[in-house]
């Protein structure tokens, strides 16, 4: 009983550390600007979040090219407007970013 009781704890506190790391992630985005061009579930300057999580979902290198987009910006894949480089944002920040879009902002 002792190692059940454990363990649906145990599941009670990861399922309450996903939302609150998902929340992390998105105040990261706040923080380093990306939400003044950008929102989870409607274009406004940039695409969407979920857009960019849907036209990437197949893509096995997805988070990676992402992280990529983010550090060095980029122009011509979603209109007219380019997106700035962000190269004083650090590689663990920038793959958390795109980990987030991938995964949290669907």
């Amino acid at each position: 009983m002792k190692t059940s009781s454990w363990l649906g704890g145990l599941t009670v506190l990861l399922g309450l550390a996903a939302p609150a790391l998902a929340q992390a992630d998105q105040a990261l985005a706040q923080k380093n600007a990306c939400m003044a061009c950008h929102a989870t579930d409607k274009k406004l300057v940039g695409p969407a979040f979920q857009d960019v999580a849907r036209k990437y979902a197949a893509q096995a290198d997805a988070q990676a090219y992402l992280a990529k987009s983010i550090k060095a910006g980029g122009s011509g894949k979603w209109g007219p407007v380019p997106m700035p480089a962000q190269p004083a944002l650090s590689d663990a920040d920038t793959q958390t970013l795109a980990a987030w879009i991938l995964k949290d902002s669907k």
